[in-house]
This record gives C-alpha cells, sequence and structure tokens, in this order.
C-alpha cells in the first residue's frame, strides 16, 4: 500500500531543470491575451517561436502566436491540427498543416514553429515540431519557393499570445520563448532526458531585437512592465495582459509539475 505522503509526492523532483515551473492561464471566453508592438526586426524573414501549452478545450480555432494584423500566425484548428499560415496582399503565401492532430488535454505539449522566409526550399521555409519531432504536413498544405517578409516582425504591428483575430486559446501556456532572427531547432529549447522531452534554460540563447521570453513569475496585471504577467526576462520586450487577472498567473501546472486532468475522450 502507497502511504498519502508517497501517493502526493511530486515525481518531478530532481528530473526535471527548473525552468518551467509556472503557467499561464487562458479562458477564451475571457477573451484572454498579451500584445507587444514589434519594433524594427533582426531579420524580417526569419523568427522561432517556443512555448509548453496544455489545452483547456477541443475542437476551435486557438490563436497560439500571431501578428495584430492577423495575416501571420500559428494556431491550432477546429480540427486540432496546427496551422502557420502567411497571408499577404490579398493572397495565402503559405500554409502549413500538420497530418497530425492534438487531442490530449491531459498532456503539456512542447510547440516550436521555427521561420525563414528567405529560404527557397518550400517545405523548410516553416517548420513544425511537437515534443522535439519535426511534424508531418497534410495535403491541404500550401508552400511555395518565392520569399517573403515576415508579417510578425513588421515595425508598428502588435505580436499576439494567445489570440489570432477573434480566435483565443483556451487552456495553460508556460515558458514562452521567442528568438528575432534565427530559424532554430527544438533542442534549443528541449532536451531528451530517460526518454521524456522536457524543458531546458534557454538564458543563454540570443534573442534579436524582437525576442522575449516570458515565464509568467509575475501577477501585475495590465500595461507591460517588469512586474506584470508579461514580463520579458531576456529583453525589455513586456507585454501589456488584456482581460486577466492576478490569479490567472503564476500557476503550478507546468511542463514541470503536470496536474491531473479527466480527458473527455
Amino acid at each position: 500500500m502507497f502511504s498519502s505522503e508517497a501517493w502526493l509526492a511530486n515525481p518531478s523532483s530532481g528530473f526535471y531543470n527548473g525552468v518551467a515551473t509556472q503557467s499561464l492561464r487562458f479562458e477564451n471566453g475571457d477573451s484572454a491575451y498579451l500584445n507587444e508592438t514589434a519594433g524594427t526586426p533582426t531579420d524580417s524573414q526569419k523568427w522561432t517561436s517556443s512555448l509548453w501549452v496544455k489545452r483547456g478545450s477541443l475542437g476551435s480555432e486557438m490563436g497560439l502566436v500571431s501578428s495584430s494584423a492577423t495575416a501571420e500566425y500559428i494556431r491550432f484548428e477546429s480540427n486540432d491540427t496546427l496551422r502557420y499560415r502567411l497571408y499577404q496582399s490579398s493572397a495565402q503565401r503559405i500554409s502549413m498543416i500538420t497530418s497530425a492532430v492534438f487531442r490530449d488535454i491531459t498532456a503539456w505539449y512542447h510547440i516550436v514553429c521555427a521561420v525563414d522566409l528567405s529560404n527557397t526550399t518550400d517545405n523548410d521555409k516553416v517548420i513544425i515540431y511537437v515534443n522535439g519531432t519535426r511534424q508531418a504536413l497534410g495535403t491541404n498544405t500550401t508552400t511555395t519557393t518565392d520569399t517573403y517578409d515576415s508579417v510578425m516582425l513588421t515595425s508598428g504591428n502588435d505580436i499576439w499570445i494567445g489570440r489570432n483575430s477573434s480566435s483565443y486559446f483556451d487552456g495553460y501556456m508556460a515558458e514562452i520563448n521567442f528568438i528575432d532572427g534565427l530559424q532554430l531547432a527544438p533542442t534549443s529549447f528541449g532536451e531528451t532526458k530517460e526518454g521524456a522531452w522536457i524543458p531546458k534554460d534557454t538564458s543563454g540563447l540570443t534573442f534579436g531585437d524582437n525576442g522575449f521570453r516570458l515565464q509568467f513569475k509575475q501577477t501585475g496585471t495590465g500595461t507591460a512592465s517588469t512586474s506584470t504577467i508579461g514580463a520579458d526576462t531576456a529583453n525589455s520586450n513586456h507585454f501589456t495582459s488584456n482581460n486577466l487577472v492576478a490569479t490567472d498567473s503564476n500557476i503550478p501546472d507546468s511542463p514541470e509539475n503536470n496536474f491531473a486532468t479527466l480527458n473527455p475522450l
């Protein structure tokens, strides 16, 4: 028989790296999101986003990282695939949609979207990784050998976290890293340990002018600062919180301490 102490003990002790121990809770019914205005980019064609997410519901569009211009984003689709899209000059330029679906609301997913819009190899312009594995693309994918500038990094556009147009994320996010100027592999943000994909420290990365790291250690709300929910711990690109409250931040359910969740499936 297990004692109550053994049953409730945190199995992560000594296993993880101690870099993703809290999260931010998003309720899509509240239209909750974070925003920060981009400045002049380090590279107008290259960026990498890395974020850990735990979904709270399924079957609807959910923005993860996007431009306020709504023309470039990565999000969950209503069929629970992941999609990157670039829309410019009244035309769809790139649409990368995974063949896999992501419907486990009991688990944390590590999602990396690595972008190099200068790459003339169509399928290498945008690479989507989940838990360290490059994702195969579905038949409804649109790619091109043409080169483009990123809308996400256009100076004056806002970068949104947890929103794309009117599609809001529902669930938890943790340890968000955004790199301006480099298309990186997932090993920059995570590593395999005893068969599990876990977060690793990113403080040594070069983040670029518009880059940021959001760890959600603060609970202040509203206008961006070092003491609010969207505090950037890598640069000074702090995010403003919208429709979030103090109790939504610094949540202990995290990639390094996954809370039990009833799976409706």
